[in-house]
């Protein structure tokens, strides 16, 4: 698949009334790494202005647009527009600007998520008179610290334009809806000895060495599976980086160990700390970041209509995503987007051209 060359030079950034599968791919050629989201932003909120009926508003490099069509329901649609760093190992494919195999479409971005903000841009120029109102969340800074996610800012700041009946993340799903998500919480662990030369070792205390009992209680480890409002969510907790030691011939005197649990959404934050404090009583446990996770959310009518829409019986999501936030304003909210979320961040990241027109389909009968 290619784009026409004999297009006019002063088209539009983003033609918001292509093949969604073309959009996915102009809107994956405007690089927008974390941090760097303001073209891509810049071109969003140009082209959703361009449609001349929605309420559209800006705020840093976070797009709000609404329809004010006066229907009984307004559902969210919302996506991020930020990627991971583009890939530093020659002849990724995984990279910008985009790449075809066929009809399927490389590039930092293909799965995660510019299928989905094609998605949803797609629908605010094609679908003019929904049987719901919706609001349209475009937003940076997803990929990085919770503090500076655009979302988050938009909730701080923007309240009163995010208000709504029922959510959907368009995050990659294959194509099928994931209720809620798995809360995430991360410790340091900090184990401490005295340094000496290699040479003398005995003279010293090796705060690696003193690290291998938490490791070894790791590795133990037994994570559950909870049911949460019929869906299976798998917890995880494992050590996901250690770092200690000064030089090559001096005895280490700190170690850290950091810990990442994933924990089901049965459980608060407060509730995952005290669980991993348990398992490892007698540490230094210091907590440098939670975010809760969020039930299912498939109990509202909204979604239940949506489900049947789709077709396929819904799963849990495993990792954390942002319809936590909101569920924490009392919006129920699923994941559910094209391409095969295990192939996000990777080099080689790609998705299949259907995957994300089918996404649009089945939005778009159930938006009818």
């Amino acid at each position: 698949m290619t784009y026409d060359d004999d297009a006019p030079a002063d088209r539009p950034a983003l033609d918001l009334f292509a093949d969604v599968a073309l959009l996915t791919a102009a809107v994956m050629d405007i690089e927008s790494v974390s941090g760097n989201e303001a073209a891509l932003a810049d071109a969003v909120e140009s082209a959703l202005r361009g449609l001349g009926r929605l309420e559209v508003t800006r705020n840093g490099d976070a797009v709000v647009a609404r329809t004010m069509l006066g229907r009984a329901e307004r559902i969210i649609l919302a996506g991020h527009l930020d990627t991971v760093p583009l890939p530093t190992v020659a002849g990724s494919r995984g990279t910008v600007p985009v790449s075809w195999d066929g009809e399927v479409l490389y590039g930092r971005g293909a799965t995660d998520m510019k299928g989905g903000v094609a998605v949803q841009l797609a629908i605010a120029a094609t679908v003019p008179e929904p049987s719901k109102d919706i609001t349209f969340i475009f937003y940076d800074n997803e990929e990085v610290a919770a503090v500076k996610s655009g979302l988050g800012r938009l909730v701080r700041e923007n309240r009163e334009l995010l208000d709504a009946d029922f959510g959907i993340l368009l995050e990659p799903t294959n194509g099928t809806v994931e209720g809620g998500c798995n809360g995430t919480i991360r410790f340091e662990a900090t184990t401490s000895g005295l340094a000496a030369h290699s040479a003398r070792a005995w003279m010293g205390e090796n705060a690696i060495h003193k690290a291998a009992p938490i490791l070894a209680r790791l590795a133990e480890y037994e994570p559950a599976t909870v049911t949460v409002d019929g869906l299976d969510y798998r917890e995880s907790l494992n050590a996901v980086k250690i770092h200690g030691g000064t030089a090559g011939n001096v005895i280490p005197d700190q170690c850290v160990v950091e810990i990442n649990y994933r924990f089901a959404p049965d459980k608060s934050p407060a509730q995952a700390e005290a669980h991993v404090r348990e398992l490892l009583s007698g540490f230094e446990l210091v907590c440098t970041d939670s975010s809760a996770g969020a039930r299912p959310g498939l109990n509202a009518p909204a979604a239940a209509s949506f489900v049947t829409a789709v077709g396929r019986e819904p799963l849990p999501k495993y990792g954390w995503t942002d319809v936590a936030r909101l569920s924490e304003m009392g919006i129920p909210a699923v994941n559910f987007g094209p391409g095969d979320p295990l192939l996000a961040h990777s080099d080689n990241e790609h998705v299949d051209a259907d995957a994300i027109r089918e996404c649009l389909a089945a939005l778009t009968r159930w938006l009818y």
